[in-house]
């Protein structure tokens, strides 16, 4: 979650130095209220916050998420709960307004670094231009079913993802088929939009391309320790890299 606040600042602001970026008692907001959904982001902050004060916050996120122009996600560490409170969350986001959207999973371990990767199909290419920033937003739209103008209007033209971020276009040719980055964040490398064109999905491309940021960004930062938020489609990719699950996550819509 800590992750998750500390990314999100920087990559919202990014956005735009104008977003709503709130740190309030128990719900830290990251929303760039942009068309590039995942950068519109509310979550829970509360540690051990029971079945009441889980009513509350989910109203509250959802009165945030209603005030805005553009839609977005709540995301909810379930392991942050107290077992009760997990227990009534579905019924609880029901009540607040929220539909559920996808399951997450927090991931961490002490891996780095990790040995340069080689892949038969792939050369990696550091995204450093124009250009290569909208093949990478490209492919996440691809990846997770966005219209392409979405993910262009959360990267392009972003000078953070050309210069702090260690972003690499995995490229069969002169094809771009898979991406992913790192970047520093407290003292561990966070690993952010991986992604695959669903056309070249189950080749390895994925794991190769995560590996690849991965290795540059622990030679760059000497970082030891890396964290992400994986999808259900990633999931069992980033174990066989020497992640370790360690929160179940839920992510929450409005309803429609």
């Amino acid at each position: 979650m800590e992750q998750l606040a500390s990314v999100w600042r920087d990559m919202v602001l990014d956005r735009d130095p104008g977003a709503d970026v709130r740190d309030l008692p128990g719900i830290a907001v990251r929303w760039a209220d942009c068309r590039f959904a995942f950068w519109n982001c509310v979550t829970l902050t509360d540690v051990g916050a029971g079945g009441p004060l889980l009513e509350r916050r989910l109203g509250e996120a959802a009165d945030i998420m209603r005030s805005k122009a553009r839609p977005g996600f709540l995301w909810v560490f379930e392991d942050l709960l107290a077992p009760e409170a997990r227990r009534v969350l579905d019924g609880a986001a029901e009540r607040a307004g929220l539909a559920y959207a996808f399951p997450g999973t927090g991931m961490a371990g002490d891996l780095l670094p990790v040995p340069e990767p080689a892949h038969p199909d792939l050369m990696f290419v550091r995204v450093t231009t124009d250009e290569q920033l909208l093949e990478y937003a490209d492919l996440n739209s691809r990846a997770y079913g966005f219209p392409l103008e979405d993910g262009r209007d959360g990267l392009a033209g972003s000078a953070l993802w050309k210069e702090r971020v260690h972003a690499y276009l995995g490229m069969r040719g002169d094809t771009a088929v898979t991406c992913a980055g790192t970047v520093e964040a407290d003292g561990r490398l966070f690993v952010v939009l991986v992604a695959t064109d669903p056309r070249w999905e189950r080749r390895g491309y994925g794991e190769a391309v995560t590996r690849k940021a991965l290795h540059e960004g622990a030679r760059a930062t000497g970082l030891t320790r890396a964290t992400l938020h994986a999808t259900a489609a990633g999931a069992p990719v980033y174990p066989r890299i020497g992640f370790v699950p360690n929160s179940p996550m839920r992510f929450y819509g409005l309803k429609g």
